[in-house]
């Protein structure tokens, strides 16, 4: 039986833990134009809505609290351990904290504030000579910074999945295309065949491992968010 530790109902740890991966993202993303905060508000939204179930209050556990007793009666589910629905419900006992799911969480979370940070120097460096980013990144994918928040995002839902981030989650993902599609667009009337011939070698959000460094530099020489960051 997992035991109680009473773990919600604290929000300073809400409020200090969505403080911290919001400016994490800020600090790495540095957004500047309209779209860009609307990037980041969707994220903060995110992290807001899990940290407010991970320690405030456990709304999934509340809705699926029936099912969830007549499932593992002999779990506490007012227990913060509870939470980690995954290693419950499959009946692991170890640690969660431990477990496999939070390592593959913690590697997703990671992976995606490694690929905002050095998209966006690599970014900035082609901004600065009104180029078209090519390098690092760029090279495998055409929007490696919204790719690197549905990374973080997924991260999340891996380590501690509840209703309302499920939900989010899809909803922010097609914004995501929808800002990328609308930045493309953008990009194409301001740069023409160059952004065309990058974006016909170079997929948009999964990278391509036929896509080479080398080969995305014989492109163009202009910068993809691109033109909405100047």
């Amino acid at each position: 039986m997992i035991s109680s530790s009473g773990s919600y109902g604290l929000w300073s740890l809400v409020f200090v833990n969505s403080a911290i991966f919001i400016v994490f993202a800020f600090s790495f993303f540095k957004p500047k134009t309209a779209r860009d905060w609307r990037s980041l508000g969707a994220f903060s939204a995110f992290v807001l809505a899990l940290f407010t179930e991970m320690y405030g209050f456990p709304l999934t556990i509340y809705l699926l609290s029936g099912w969830l007793q007549t499932f593992e009666p002999d779990v506490d589910w007012n227990s913060h351990v509870s939470g980690h629905l995954p290693e419950v419900l499959l009946g692991w006992q170890a640690n969660p904290h431990a477990g496999l799911f939070h390592i593959a969480s913690f590697i997703f979370i990671g992976c995606g504030f490694w690929l905002l940070a050095v998209a966006w120097r690599h970014l900035w460096a082609a901004q600065r000579k009104d180029r078209l980013a090519v390098a690092g990144p760029y090279a495998r994918m055409r929007h490696p910074q919204y790719a690197g928040f549905v990374l973080i995002m997924f991260g999340f839902l891996v380590q501690w999945p509840t209703i309302l981030t499920l939900v989010m989650f899809p909803i922010l993902v097609w914004m995501y295309v929808r800002l990328a599609r609308h930045e493309e667009a953008d990009s194409r009337a301001r740069f023409g065949s160059e952004w065309d011939s990058y974006a016909g070698r170079v997929p948009a959000f999964v990278p391509s491992r036929l896509t080479s460094d080398r080969q995305a530099g014989n492109g163009g020489q202009r910068s993809t968010k691109n033109s909405e960051r100047e």
